[in-house]
């Protein structure tokens, strides 16, 4: 008669049992998401201006980089060593109450439109040409998901008046709303598309000052942008805003400016119409993904510390420029040493 219990069979269950529990941790959200490193990647292909003519590539190269953001698994934070150099991040910290992955996501890419068009309007203003800009309302990024204006605001929408007073800057808005107490009603105008509505909002108390009230959402500044000289830019489906410093760079290149100076240059920040340079996430991810790519020079926000972080991984052979507005950062780039 044979055994019934084998080690053939021992081993073949151990391993049966293994892949049911590495599935079962797959499917289990773990609360995190992961900020992993990508590769740096050349920014003149995703950028062409209407009769630019851009310097060679002899003359340098400019980069952004982002990093891959990843909605965490059990199975992804137990075998976190699978991703070199990540870190952990809270969902909660990412994520505003009641929202999700796909807000979030779709958040990040209104996020990137907004900067593709700021980097135009700097890149141009720079090089004197006349820009035309104009604030026209407050654009909703994300609606909290347990709040009344859940079911009376939709993302994309642009706030144009609240409690009949203009909101042609996120400044207005605060300003209209800060008299009112949790609990009262702000009546808003909303430019939905190509319709106006009006919306009797009921605002909520902030968690973190209950005599504050809230309406409830994330917000942008909604603006018109005209510019002499056309221009575009392809994200590749990339969110956020920290390319902004890089486009508006690649941008004045492919315009005849000389802006790399022969250098291999990595850039990031978020990009506003005066043309300072913001603070960006997932700081040590980017320089990784700098040094993977080969670059010389990585310019960084001083703003939030950025650069005083990207300091502590930038190795040998990359030198962090700190940064603080694209001026700044053009004559810190005409002033790095002549290369051979």
């Amino acid at each position: 008669m044979k055994a019934l219990v084998t080690p053939l069979r021992i081993v073949a269950g151990l391993v049966v049992a293994l892949v049911v529990a590495m599935v079962i941790l797959l499917k289990i959200s773990s609360g995190y998401y992961l900020f992993v490193p990508d590769v740096a990647h050349p920014v003149a292909p995703l950028v062409s201006v209407h009769g630019g003519k851009p310097r060679p590539d002899a003359d340098g190269r400019l980069y952004f980089v982002d990093v891959h953001e990843i909605q965490a698994s059990e199975f992804d934070i137990l075998f976190q060593w699978l991703h070199p150099h990540s870190t952990k991040v809270p969902a909660a910290r990412l994520l505003p109450p009641g929202t999700n992955n796909t807000q979030y996501f779709q958040a990040a890419r209104r996020e990137m439109a907004i900067s593709q068009q700021i980097a135009g309007a700097v890149a141009e203003k720079e090089l004197g040409y006349p820009v035309v800009t104009r604030n026209n309302g407050v654009l909703v990024d994300i609606v909290y998901g347990d709040v009344p204006a859940a079911s009376k605001i939709d993302s994309a929408d642009i706030i144009t008046a609240a409690n009949g007073k203009p909101t042609t800057t996120i400044a207005d808005l605060h300003d209209a709303v800060k008299s009112l107490e949790p609990g009262d009603i702000v009546k808003l105008t909303i430019r939905r598309g190509s319709s106006t509505v009006h919306e009797d909002v009921k605002t909520v108390a902030d968690p973190h000052n209950k005599q504050r009230a809230l309406i409830g959402v994330q917000v942008e500044q909604s603006m018109e942008i005209h510019l002499p000289i056309k221009v575009s830019i392809d994200s590749e489906n990339i969110g956020g805003p920290s390319a902004g410093l890089a486009f508006t760079l690649e941008l004045m290149r492919q315009l005849g400016r000389d802006v790399t100076h022969g250098y291999k240059i990595a850039a990031t920040g978020q990009i506003h119409l005066d043309g300072s340079v913001t603070a960006i996430g997932g700081v040590e991810q980017k320089v990784w993904g700098v040094r993977d790519a080969g670059a010389q020079v990585f310019l960084v926000p001083v703003d939030g510390g950025n650069a005083k972080e990207a300091k502590k991984y930038a190795g040998p052979d990359l030198t962090i420029i700190p940064v603080t507005s694209v001026d700044q950062a053009l004559h810190a780039l005409a002033h790095l040493p002549k290369l051979r």
